[in-house]
């Protein structure tokens, strides 16, 4: 069984729930797992090089933003509560992460790892990233610090291959799949299609993993399954997002309609609407009576100020009396 691990390095629940489920399936008696890493993003906008977080932790507007995500306690007293947890769990006895810093680069190494050397060294050095960051209070966001974190967890190599931008558009495409699935908590544990919000007991997660183990989730294709991605995005209304997961398959499926269909969406809801009529006006050629593509290339033509829109308008209407108005 495979055990995703949806989070981000820069939060210390995923430490937290790293140490618990390795406590889950140290009395696993069930079949061997695998455990793999997956990036989740908690804070896009933290910078490369990093800012020191008591600077910010001292600025008012931040303390409040901070109260959000622990109500009743002041921003201290929740690292102090979380502290004790990680002393418990044996991460301590120092623990505080000392940068807001971007975790981009410290998850394009830990994909990388598990490109060149599987699961195990995946996760030796997810634990040296966030051991640098809460432990020894580095900016994981430097390329010395991941040089060293790549040492210590047995990958020399790993430093070159971030210098060379490997694992880049990996690390993207996987935030963007965990949003379209639904993932928005860090830790999330993903097995066999079920997940697990939080960094749980580990009483908690070894039920889970049993209730997990029982399931056989269907499997589909690739292709299909980030069709199904891209099109979830742009129900959440992030097109560009839909867009980088269709890019691979308008290169290899450029002739499937439904590919080509939700790519238009995609580039009229991005407002790339000259994008959008290279592929609606063909579609609308191919298949006149199709009255979604009248609907989209009216609009389209309609944006763009194009007196031809109202034709496609009306036809849309006519066919399905839905669309009019």
């Amino acid at each position: 069984m495979r055990i995703e691990i949806w989070a981000d390095v820069v939060c210390p629940w995923a430490y937290i729930g790293k140490r618990r489920l390795e406590r889950a399936l140290a009395s696993w008696p069930g079949d061997p797992v695998e455990v793999v890493w997956r990036p989740y993003r908690i804070d896009p906008a933290a910078p490369t090089p990093g800012e020191p977080l008591a600077d910010l932790l001292r600025d008012p507007t931040v303390d409040a933003a901070l109260r959000g995500c622990a109500p009743g306690l002041t921003p201290g007293e929740n690292r102090e509560r979380v502290s004790r947890i990680a002393l418990a769990e044996g991460l301590g006895p120092r623990w505080g992460a000392g940068w807001r810093a971007s975790s981009h680069d410290a998850h394009r190494l830990i994909a990388v790892a598990h490109d060149a050397g599987g699961p195990r060294l995946q996760d030796a050095v997810a634990e040296e990233v966030m051991r640098a960051h809460f432990v020894d209070a580095l900016d994981i966001s430097l390329p010395g610090v991941l040089d060293e974190v790549c040492r210590r967890a047995g990958f020399p190599a790993g430093g070159g291959l971030l210098a060379d931008g490997a694992g880049d558009m990996t690390v993207r495409e996987l935030v963007l799949r965990g949003r379209a699935t639904g993932v928005a908590t860090s830790p999330t544990f993903v097995a066999n299609g079920a997940a697990l919000r939080g960094a749980q007991p580990p009483e908690v997660i070894h039920a889970f993993l049993a209730g997990a183990a029982g399931r056989s989730p269907r499997r589909v294709p690739e292709e299909v399954e980030r069709l199904r991605h891209a099109e979830a995005l742009l129900d959440l209304g992030d097109p560009l997002g839909a867009l980088t997961l269709l890019r691979p398959l308008l290169d290899s499926h450029g002739d499937d309609r439904g590919t080509r269909l939700l790519a238009a969406r995609a580039y009229f809801h991005s407002a790339q609407l000259n994008r959008a009529l290279r592929i609606l006006e063909p579609l609308a050629a191919q298949a006149p009576d199709d009255s979604y593509v009248r609907l989209l290339l009216g609009r389209t033509l309609q944006r763009q100020g194009d007196p031809r829109a109202t034709a496609h308008l009306r036809l849309a209407a006519a066919m399905s009396p839905g669309y009019a108005g």
